[in-house]
């Protein structure tokens, strides 16, 4: 009695198992409405987070990025030939490697080929395409090919350099990570949201990069500190300095006392007075992503912004 009463509690107690796909066609099988939802809720979060939030730090880009980056490359589009259609590669990389939608790909497209976001634009891009202050014009519009230091991630892949997976139909493969010449990661920084968790990674300077990269090939037990010396600090491509510390205590100290002493705001050119209490000035540098339309409101300066001037 004791025996059967024990295995009763062991068959009651086991997790109910759904079946395969494609099992018992037709049947209704009850599950654990908690456990499934669960459970299918985290396997879509680590989709998403490996997906949209977090780049590869072997080449710095998030797969959208990279199918882009290769399918240009399999059209052909380098530095010397041409311009394509946006709407073209968006729908070679759509149809071919990223069954998403056409405007995520548009976006990713052309955020590699804005200077004012990226260190070092990995796409040559013909037209409007877009300011701090405003978006770019439609794919239908401007034109796009592969930026000289794009080269320098995607040449030698077909060469056997990387390991190559099928895409989402199985049907072709794609590369799982580009051979790229350069950190790209600490170059080009890196930005994305997903399920719990966002990346925003600051750019740094090319030279800089390659500098500490060298060092450490050099010397491959070389401290934080010493690769530190090669990169005191971000650099953004709008320029700018410093004006909030807080945070940096968790940073090295040389970083951190370079990022004190050197890093990004804004900073302006001439200021006039033109008259009816109205200000005209021209930005030399801006903070990293914002526009002018953040600093003005209608033509006139914001208090906030006025109180940053006087500060000057």
């Amino acid at each position: 009695m004791a025996t059967s009463k024990k295995a009763a509690t062991s068959t009651k107690a086991k997790k109910p198992v759904g079946p395969k796909p494609g099992e018992y066609p037709g049947k209704i099988v009850d599950i654990d409405v908690s456990s499934e939802m669960s459970e299918s809720f985290l396997e879509y979060a680590y989709s998403v987070i490996y997906s949209r939030a977090l780049p590869d730090a072997r080449d710095g880009l998030k797969p959208v990025h990279r199918r882009i980056l290769h399918q240009m490359a399999d059209m052909g589009l380098r530095p010397e030939r041409g311009h394509v259609k946006s709407a073209r590669v968006v729908g070679e990389v759509m149809g071919k490697l990223h069954p998403h939608g056409d405007s995520a790909i548009y976006d990713a497209l052309v955020r590699m080929a804005q200077s004012f976001s990226m260190q070092v634009p990995l796409i040559d891009g013909h037209g409007n395409f877009g300011s701090l202050d405003s978006g770019p014009a439609a794919m239908r519009y401007t034109e796009a090919r592969l930026a000289q230091a794009a080269m320098a991630m995607v040449a030698e892949a077909d060469e056997d350099t990387v390991d190559f997976g099928p895409n989402y139909d199985g049907q072709l493969l794609e590369p799982l990570v580009l051979p790229a010449a350069y950190p790209n990661l600490l170059v080009n920084g890196g930005s994305g949201i997903a399920v719990g968790m966002a990346t925003n990674m600051a750019p740094h300077n090319l030279g800089e990069v390659i500098a500490a990269t060298k060092f450490l090939i050099d010397n491959p037990k070389a401290t934080l500190n010493q690769l530190m010396k090669h990169i005191p600090g971000p650099d953004f491509p709008t320029g700018g300095y410093l004006v909030a510390t807080e945070g940096l205590a968790d940073m090295g100290p040389e970083y951190r006392k370079a990022m004190e002493a050197s890093v990004p705001q804004g900073r302006l050119g001439e200021v006039d007075d033109i008259g009816n209490a109205a200000l005209f000035f021209a930005t030399k540098e801006a903070a990293y992503v914002t526009g002018q339309a953040l600093v003005i409101d209608g033509g006139q300066i914001l208090p906030e912004s006025l109180a940053a001037l006087e500060a000057m």
